[in-house]
């Protein structure tokens, strides 16, 4: 018994397994291009994204030009891109990330899929990959069509959730830390008090403020630039074709998507999705930055810092028993790495627009949809096992906060900056305290030193 059957294309007849729905455009890229096969194919979200896009296609042409595209057609085509969605024929999307630079071939790849699957819903032989469910569409507007869609569901569905799991457990321990003052420290040196709830809040300012700056790029990503077909005049689409797909999209996903003002540029040009990842990679320095925060304050127990303890989760060493290390922390940081080493291709691959159209989408869309998901991943991962059971250890804190001969800055209004100085260089020469060094030079009485010394009110009320 044969395990292939027959499928034929413009070029002639292909060899496709027989229990699969590609057809023989697929089956062509994916016999000539075995780069990353099983590990770098194209992402899921932009195979559901294209299940959105062409069901979404398939009403507007009904709608547009309905003796072509037939109330049949429309049922059985329906329920295809309805199971390409759900993700039940992901088995059929083998194709990888590195092809044509327009993801031609993926979006046939979609077409056969959706055409064979409608035909088997029909029992007939109803629908054709090209004439059918690619009615109105060109790869070239399709793909940076479900770039954007995939980019604008991830980023709301999943990322803004981690970003606000993380951001409200950051309120919580600020509510928890208050009045909890600590040494601050600037340049990994000794710097003023600060209250530890002063410290988290800027750590939960950073990312709300990456969400805005996220919130701020979603209206450009939600253009869509179907409608343009192969170079954004439109060829082959009826006439109002490019807005009322853009509404049939907004109405399947629930996202509020418009048309692409100018195609010429929605085809060439990936400046909203640079721009976009900009901001991932700005939230990967501030997660970066943070969870570098806590593992140096956790760092210990005896011979670190030591001012905060974070949940023990597994054992750290092979060798060296009761060893316990900061791993959610240098998880968070490696993929702040990859992140920011994810930008850099998305910039490279935007700037490679030719004349009207850029080559390098398929790329672009492998480093964003993995920079969106490895950031939300890690911040519930983070949030979860480490940052919700932070809990300050005050006798550490205290001691390190009047060990710090920063202090000596409260001095500066009382005996000026350059006695404050010298103040501080005495203490540190002699290993004695800030009161002792001020009172032998004869700065301050020790009785007045009392007076004006509070550590703990130079980090104010806030």
């Amino acid at each position: 018994m044969e395990n292939y059957r027959i499928e034929h294309d413009s070029m002639g007849e292909v060899k496709v397994p027989a229990d699969k729905l590609w057809g023989a455009q697929t089956e062509r890229s994916h016999e000539n291009f075995k780069i990353g096969v099983g590990i770098e194919t194209m992402p899921r979200e932009i195979t559901k994204a294209f299940g959105y896009l062409k069901k979404a296609a398939c009403l507007a042409n009904n709608e547009l030009k309905p003796e072509k595209m037939t109330a049949e057609k429309v049922a059985a085509i329906s329920k295809a891109c309805d199971e390409v969605i759900s993700g039940s024929l992901n088995d059929n999307f083998p194709l990888v990330v590195w092809q044509t630079g327009s993801g031609t071939q993926s979006n046939m790849n979609t077409n056969e899929v959706i055409a064979n699957r409608a035909n088997q819903i029909a029992g007939k032989k109803l629908c054709h990959p090209n004439d059918d469910i690619n009615m109105s569409q060109s790869s070239n507007d399709t793909f940076p069509t479900a770039l954007h869609i995939s980019a604008v569901v991830e980023v709301e569905d999943k990322l803004f959730p981690a970003i606000d799991l993380l951001v409200n457990t950051f309120k919580k321990l600020e509510e928890e830390n208050k009045g909890i003052v600590k040494s601050g420290r600037t340049h990994l040196q000794d710097a003023v008090p600060i209250q530890f709830s002063q410290e988290i809040s800027g750590w939960r300012t950073s990312l709300e403020r990456d969400k805005e700056m996220l919130v701020s790029m979603l209206p450009y990503l939600k253009q869509l630039a179907l409608g343009g077909t192969a170079v954004g005049t439109g060829l082959n689409a009826p006439k109002g074709f490019d807005t009322l797909v853009a509404k049939k999209v907004s109405e399947l996903t629930g996202k509020d998507f418009i048309t692409a003002p100018n195609k010429f540029h929605a085809l060439t040009s990936k400046d909203e999705i640079a721009s976009a990842h900009g901001v991932l990679a700005s939230l990967a320095a501030d997660l970066m930055k943070i969870a570098n925060d806590v593992r140096w304050l956790a760092s210990g127990p005896r011979d670190g810092l030591g001012e905060i303890h974070i949940p023990e989760n597994e054992p750290g060493s092979s060798i060296m028993p009761g060893k316990v290390n900061p791993t959610q922390c240098e998880a968070m940081t490696m993929v702040a790495v990859q992140v920011i080493g994810n930008d850099t291709a998305v910039k490279m691959a935007a700037s490679q627009g030719n004349f009207e159209l850029n080559v390098f989408m398929p790329v672009i869309a492998y480093n964003f949809l993995q920079s969106v998901r490895l950031l939300a991943e890690v911040m519930v991962s983070f949030n979860n096992n480490c940052a919700v059971g932070i809990t300050a250890n005050k006798e550490k804190m205290h001691f390190n906060l009047y060990n710090s001969l920063m202090l000596v800055t409260a001095l500066n209004p009382y005996i000026g900056y350059e006695n404050a100085a010298k103040t501080s260089h005495l203490a540190y020469e002699k290993d004695i305290s800030l009161k002792d060094a001020c009172v032998q030079l004869g700065f301050l009485t020790a009785e007045k030193f009392d007076e004006v010394f509070h550590p703990e009110e130079m980090a104010g009320s806030n």
